[in-house]
């Protein structure tokens, strides 16, 4: 029975491409727009402006202390019913956006924070406005603080696309839920689908161990 079950899951196995497809396509649109935002929000939570910091500070705080799966159900359920309706898609990479920019904010704060306060004396006896200061002076150094973690972040980002699969979307897990009902061998389709989890996720993995290192030795 075994073996009859296999080879369906090799006849259908297009379609756990397509659910690839899906996540890498959710996955890389997520890991821009949570850089992005992330980057921004970083900076801003690190600079002196105590009125943004706490803002920021209880957006972090709620994002980080609520179930991801809470957050997605919010955006997807209950949105429409104050006007806003987004389908599965949207919805999902909104979510994404949400809870990966206050992560990687957390990370990019940080980074900024552990430069000493000597280098922003410098750059400003420079004559470098605050702009100037962070793109040429403070961020290249954070940065050594901030790859390793972030890289990380992205792996788990990749992860947690999972969690959409509760709105329907057809990424790689809804591809194993809807096939283990028609091929009732879960732990066969869903080590199918660890497997392609893992595909997209190990090099990033080899990446932040890389620079982990690298930093390390720095």
């Amino acid at each position: 029975m075994t073996a009859f079950y296999f080879e369906r899951l090799v006849e259908i196995f297009p379609f756990f491409l397509k659910g690839l497809w899906m996540t890498s396509k959710i996955a890389f649109i997520s890991l821009v727009t949570c850089t992005l935002l992330g980057f921004i929000l970083g900076i801003f939570r690190s600079g002196k402006n105590m009125i943004l910091k706490r803002i920021i500070g209880v957006y972090v705080a709620f994002v980080r202390g609520t179930p991801f799966v809470v957050q997605v159900f919010i955006i997807f359920f209950i949105l429409p019913e104050w006007g806003l309706q987004l389908k599965a898609f949207p919805a999902a990479l909104l979510a994404m956006a949400i809870m990966g920019s206050a992560f990687i904010c957390e990370i990019v704060a940080g980074g900024i924070s552990s430069i000493p306060k000597g280098q922003w004396e410098a750059a400003a006896s420079s004559g470098l406005n605050l702009t100037q200061q962070l793109r040429w002076v403070i961020l290249p150094q954070a940065m050594k603080v901030i790859l390793p973690p972030l890289v990380g972040q992205f792996v788990l980002l990749i992860k947690d696309t999972s969690v959409v699969s509760v709105i329907g979307v057809m990424e790689l897990t809804r591809v194993g839920w809807v096939t283990v009902v028609r091929i009732p061998e879960g732990l066969m389709v869903f080590s199918l689908v660890g497997a392609l989890y893992f595909v997209i996720s190990y090099p990033l993995i080899l990446l932040s161990n890389y620079l982990e290192q690298k930093m390390a030795v720095n």
